[in-house]
């Protein structure tokens, strides 16, 4: 191979190496990106009728900015007859009611006014921080399928998120979606606050570790996947490189050695004496011995 042959496939094989360890570092980059949060609630699913303790789950999705006010819609086409707030150190809450033209009748009592609105404010969410804010819904609707909380996240530099967009079958999720409470067949009384509140805590920081070691797992196994096809272009391309050229008598580095060794020369100069030849003597005739010849 020319000088100019190997240095055109050492370009190539960089170039190769190169391609390799961007997109090796680019996957690394798109599985590190975290997904984008919302509001949700803990937990998601609840029998209709029951009565259960409800967490919504509020991260900070700014960069620069805290969170400083949290609204909470609550329906009231199909009203709670108690809706109970559980405070939240720094934050203060403020309800709002609505009277309802028809009263609820539960096995508490009548109720004639339902809560419409939790506000909760004077508290701070820092960016990359969370805050959950638990209530006790006494019994939920019955009849429907589904519960949706419409939500206002305000932050600190003025900007505000609505939380409000509902999910249509057969379409992507909105950029908003409202945290939505899906309601089963059924009844059933759900936990005591106190022991309820700890387990939505719980698997909302669950779920949150879930999604962080997949995420982990997910960029080191393309990072490490992308590392080791580099460094097999590398090891190829140094072995193709590396190709012995000839020495200075025009022979090549990799020829065989002959299988005959030659004789070392003197080191006089002067050449090896080979061996005299002994003479051949000469046929004896047969029956002469050492007589003389006879004279005739």
């Amino acid at each position: 191979m020319s000088d100019a042959s190997r240095a055109r496939w050492c370009s190539r094989a960089l170039s190769r190496t190169a391609i390799v360890g961007v997109t090796a570092t680019a996957g690394v980059l798109l599985f590190a990106i975290p997904a984008l949060a919302h509001i949700t609630v803990t937990p998601d699913s609840v029998p209709a009728g029951s009565t259960a303790v409800l967490t919504f789950h509020v991260p900070n999705e700014e960069s620069t900015a805290d969170t400083v006010k949290v609204d909470l819609q609550i329906p009231t086409d199909h009203p709670i007859a108690q809706f109970l707030v559980q405070p939240v150190p720094g934050w203060t809450v403020s309800v709002k009611t609505v009277k309802l033209a028809k009263p609820l009748v539960t096995d508490d009592g009548q109720f004639t006014q339902a809560v419409s609105e939790v506000i909760w404010s004077g508290g701070q969410i820092a960016p990359g921080q969370f805050q959950n804010f638990s209530v006790s819904a006494d019994p939920l609707p019955q009849g429907i399928s589904q519960l949706a909380f419409k939500a206002i996240q305000t932050y600190s530099n003025g900007d505000v998120v609505r939380w409000i967009d509902l999910s249509q079958p057969g379409q992507p999720e909105p950029d908003h979606p409202a945290p939505v409470l899906t309601l089963t067949s059924g009844s059933g009384a759900a936990p005591p606050a106190a022991a309820a509140a700890p387990s939505a805590a719980a698997a909302a920081k669950s779920g949150s570790d879930g999604m962080a070691r997949g995420i982990a797992i997910g960029g080191v196994a393309i990072g490490l996947l992308g590392l080791a096809l580099a460094g097999l272009s590398w090891r190829r391309g140094r072995a193709m490189v590396v190709v012995p050229g000839p020495d200075l008598n025009g022979q090549d580095h990799l020829a065989m050695a002959s299988a005959a060794t030659p004789v070392p020369e003197p080191r006089n100069g002067t050449k090896p004496k080979q061996a005299a030849t002994p003479a051949r003597e000469a046929p004896r005739r047969k029956g002469g011995g050492n007589r003389r010849p006879t004279r005739r």
